[in-house]
């Protein structure tokens, strides 16, 4: 399976910053889009709202002059930032009165978020998800001289 530059370092960064306990769904630096974007935090200023789908007159601007971060347009970021927050469990956008998880930073509820922003991130570059490990179990048996899948 080929796979683009931008997705590419998009997986590493987002692997690295769970592995080392660097991805915070609360802060626009260590957030999914944060570690995309090299742990700076300039993608903010496309919205109003951390995890709001709106882009702002700054976010406008950057997204029809054609601009990106890292391959990402402002639209991209913005939605996949969206992905990665639901996931973890925050209604978006943030605020002081929104649900959000007991304990944000949870291995299991940044790999719930993780795993959700690969899966959009795949969708983007029109690719199979790298994650979907459900072909791993299939195999072809052969009875009398007819073939079939099994899970």
């Amino acid at each position: 399976m080929k796979t683009s530059q931008r997705l590419e370092l998009a997986i590493t960064k987002l692997y690295e910053a769970f592995h080392s306990n660097t991805l915070n769904p609360e802060c626009c630096k260590q957030c999914a889009v944060g570690n995309i974007c090299d742990t700076k935090d300039s993608w903010r200023h496309f919205s109003d709202f951390h995890g709001s789908l709106q882009l702002n007159y700054v976010g406008l601007v950057h997204q029809r002059l054609g601009r990106k971060i890292n391959g990402y347009s402002p639209k991209e970021l913005l939605k996949i930032e969206s992905v990665f927050l639901k996931a973890c469990g925050f209604d978006i956008p943030l605020n002081k009165k929104g649900i959000k998880p007991e304990n944000p930073t949870s291995k299991d509820n940044l790999f719930k978020g993780l795993s959700a922003v690969i899966e959009y991130l795949c969708e983007l570059d029109n690719i199979n998800n790298v994650m979907d490990y459900t072909n791993l179990f299939k195999t072809e048996v052969n009875i009398s001289n007819k073939t079939a899948e099994v899970f």
